[in-house]
C-alpha cells in the first residue's frame, strides 16, 4: 500500500464524537471492514456506538465481549456486524463463529481487538488506531 494516504480525525470530547463518526464514515467510502485498535479504554465501543447512531441503528449498541459478535440493523436495512475479539484465545474460535461469512457478507464489519485474529483478516481491512491524548481527547489515525 505504497500510495495509501494517512487520515486523522480529532475528537475533542464525547459531545463531538458523533461528528467524528460522521466524518469517518464519509472518508472510508465503500470500505466495509473496519478494525478499531487502541488501548483498553480508548473508546472503541463508544466510537462504534457513534458510528451506529450515524447509520440509524435503533437498537442498543454494546460491546459483544462475551458473544463475540452483535448484529445491528442500519436505517438502510443493511446489517452491521460488531465484533469484540478480546476474549479470543485461539484463531479457531473466530472461525467457529463463521468469521469469513460475516467478512464476505458485504456488510459493515466493525472489529475491536482485531490484532487477536490478524492472521485471519483480509488485506483490505481499514485499521484505525484510536490514540488517547494527554487532554483525554482522541485522535483516530488510519490509512486509505
Amino acid at each position: 500500500m505504497a500510495d495509501a494516504m494517512r487520515h486523522t480525525i480529532h475528537i475533542n470530547n464525547l459531545e463531538s464524537i458523533r461528528q467524528g463518526a460522521q466524518t469517518f464514515l464519509s472518508e472510508i467510502g465503500s470500505n466495509k471492514l473496519i478494525c478499531l485498535d487502541g488501548v483498553m479504554g480508548a473508546g472503541k465501543t463508544t466510537f462504534t456506538c457513534a458510528l451506529c447512531d450515524c447509520l440509524g441503528v435503533k437498537d442498543p449498541v454494546c460491546s459483544p465481549t462475551f458473544t463475540i459478535v452483535n448484529e445491528y440493523k442500519a436505517a438502510s436495512g443493511e446489517n452491521i456486524y460488531h465484533f469484540d475479539f478480546y476474549r479470543i484465545n485461539r484463531l479457531e474460535e473466530a472461525l467457529d463463529i463463521g468469521l469469513y461469512d460475516y467478512l464476505d457478507s458485504g456488510c459493515l464489519c466493525i472489529m475491536e481487538w482485531s490484532e487477536r485474529v490478524e492472521a485471519l483478516l483480509p488485506e483490505e481491512c481499514v485499521h484505525v488506531n484510536i490514540v488517547v491524548n494527554e487532554d483525554q481527547s482522541r485522535t483516530l489515525e488510519f490509512d486509505l
